[in-house]
């Protein structure tokens, strides 16, 4: 069986940690940022994890990762 290929568009975006959960990071962050309050803007900052309802549809987009 051939060698299966990682999804390169998930790989860019998500991270697996050391304990194997998949790190992302968050959407709205990228333009109009003026209409945003600051303490949103500061959140957005910040990684989350995927849900664990969608971990095995990141696992199939990252084969050798998850």
């Amino acid at each position: 069986m051939p060698k299966m290929k990682t999804h390169r568009g998930a790989a860019k975006r998500l991270r697996v940690t050391a304990s194997g959960k998949v790190k992302r990071f968050r959407a709205y962050k990228s333009h109009l940022l003026s209409s945003k309050t600051p303490k949103r803007k500061r959140r957005l900052r910040h990684p989350a994890l995927v849900d664990t309802t969608d971990r095995r549809r990141v696992a199939r987009l990252l084969p050798y990762e998850a």
